[in-house]
């Protein structure tokens, strides 16, 4: 689904290229962070009225996908 994201805005510009709603600045991280918090979509829209019950969606979408990419490992340093 890479690539499908319409609401997802990075420019550098805005919070420094973080990943955020629409060229907003709310950044999908927080977004996230008040689901992982228990709140609902429609908690958070009333809290930020400039969201959609659409861009929490994609915000979760595009987490998931973030942390489904593949991890290689670095060897710690010692020394």
């Amino acid at each position: 689904m890479a690539g499908a994201w319409d609401r997802i805005t990075i420019d550098p510009a805005v919070l420094g290229g973080k990943p955020c709603i629409r060229g907003l600045r709310i950044p999908v991280a927080l977004v996230v962070q008040l689901v992982a918090e228990g709140l609902t979509p429609e908690q958070i829209t009333q809290d930020y009225p400039e969201l959609e019950p659409a861009d929490v969606r994609q915000a979760l979408e595009y987490a998931a996908w973030l942390t489904s990419e593949e991890t290689i490992r670095v060897p710690a340093r010692h020394g």
